[in-house]
């Protein structure tokens, strides 16, 4: 192809259904490489992804992929990317991969790429499930070109599991939007909204309620914080399928009038400026992007000592690494940042400037602009 006269066109395919780091990132390209390139979106018609996609006018169509096997789906993507001479197929997530690759094959499109946040093994669904989105991985993946991943995690699941070539694959770390965090910009007055007093620790968490964020561990550190800082105060952000059982373990362990259950909340970076520290307390991570926000705002942050997070934080470094599964080591750890402002202070310095070298939504964009360069050229 000529891409010095025409603009390549490059096809993103996502669920879409929920707005999670997955639906962010294909949204980071779709807007940051709009200029360069004729931009496509196949997702679901519901949710914020959607509703984020039209607000910016990119072309987007709405593809009904909440069957696991279908045809239709497979049939309308097909159609997309021959009436729009679609040069690269980019897909994220179980079921758009399937079907974009099966799609994009058919239609006889030059390049199929996905991105691989989180391995199969990972799903929260049933064994049943699981079983079939596997099959379905194995069945399409001889179609993807390349494989693009968010960890050297990922790498090397997808090499010495998967047994896929290391010359198909290519680690490109998510980025966040640097001018849009600044540790020193003006918070909504949130500590008023929730009836907090200035002087009162915050120690938050932020993301879905599912198994793998580890939110019940979290939960359970909170009596022995309290022991040591009785008048701490916890913030739990997000929604999710375990919320009203995150909210019963509260009550429980009888700290439910220490712990705020906010549920979704779409000012996180407002919401990082008035907390005292962040807490990811996860089980299982691709490459989490609160992690980055968190950095970002120069936060301190206790975080689980697992493949992703280890990538971003270095444990006294940029942050604090405990086992997962240890409420705790949660806890020592909280307690610990909680009495020490210095080391606090410091840790979230180096968070920063370790987000500004590694971690920008700009270094993102270039280094997947490469792939899909590299691969054109090569044709």
């Amino acid at each position: 192809m000529n891409f010095t006269e025409n603009k390549i066109a490059i096809l993103y395919v996502i669920d879409g259904v929920e707005f999670g780091g997955g639906e962010r990132v294909f949204l980071q390209l779709a807007s940051g490489l709009r200029e360069r390139y004729e931009i496509f979106v196949a997702t679901n018609t519901q949710g914020k992804f959607a509703q984020e996609l039209t607000s910016q006018d990119i072309q987007t169509f709405f593809v009904d992929m909440s069957r696991q096997l279908a045809i239709k789906p497979i049939c309308q993507i097909r159609d997309i990317v021959r009436r729009n001479k679609i040069d690269i197929v980019h897909s994220q997530g179980a079921r758009a991969d399937f079907f974009s690759r099966l799609a994009g094959k058919i239609a006889d499109s030059p390049h199929i790429l996905c991105t691989l946040a989180m391995p199969v093994e990972g799903f929260n669904v049933g064994a049943l499930r699981k079983r079939i989105y596997l099959f379905m991985d194995l069945l399409s993946g001889h179609y993807v070109e390349r494989f693009i991943v968010v960890s050297d995690s990922l790498k090397r699941t997808l090499v010495e599991k998967r047994r896929i070539s290391a010359n198909r694959i290519v680690k490109i770390y998510n980025g966040i939007e640097l001018e849009h965090y600044r540790p020193e910009q003006s918070p909504v007055n949130l500590r008023n909204q929730l009836d907090i007093s200035p002087d009162t620790p915050l120690i938050g968490a932020i993301g879905r309620a599912v198994w793998q964020k580890g939110f019940d561990f979290f939960i359970r550190a909170i009596p022995e914080v309290l022991q040591i800082v009785p008048k701490s105060k916890f913030l739990i952000v997000g929604d999710g399928p375990l919320y009203k059982n995150l909210e019963d373990l509260a009550k429980q362990l009888g700290v439910s009038d220490r712990t705020l259950f906010t549920g979704f909340r779409s000012d996180i970076k407002q919401i990082l400026t008035r907390i005292n520290i962040l807490v990811v307390p996860s089980v299982l991570e691709g490459f989490p992007m609160v992690t980055l926000e968190g950095m970002a705002m120069a936060k301190p942050i206790v975080a689980t000592k697992i493949e992703g997070i280890e990538e971003q934080i270095s444990n006294g470094e940029e942050g604090i690494l405990v086992p997962p599964k240890n409420p705790r080591a949660l806890a020592k750890a909280i307690i610990k940042l909680i009495r020490d402002e210095d080391l606090s202070s410091r840790l979230g310095e180096a968070a920063r400037k370790k987000v500004e070298t590694c971690f920008s939504v700009e270094r993102m964009l270039k280094e997947t602009e490469n792939v899909y360069l590299s691969l054109l050229r090569a044709n």
